[in-house]
């Protein structure tokens, strides 16, 4: 989950918009990890995780 987190706090872009959801949620999943992370992003770009699967 370290790996997946500190992506996502270099370019919290790299994650897939969930469609329909508000505020906007995205979705990142680290293969080598097997973690899957769904967070919005604010907008001074702080990223705040919503859950988180391991």
């Amino acid at each position: 989950m370290d790996r997946a987190l500190a992506v996502l706090s270099v370019d919290p872009a790299l994650g897939t918009p969930i469609p329909a959801s508000h505020p906007e949620l995205r979705e990142y999943a680290d293969d080598v990890d097997d973690v899957r992370v769904i967070y919005y992003v604010t907008a001074l770009r702080t990223v705040v995780v919503a859950y988180v699967e391991a």
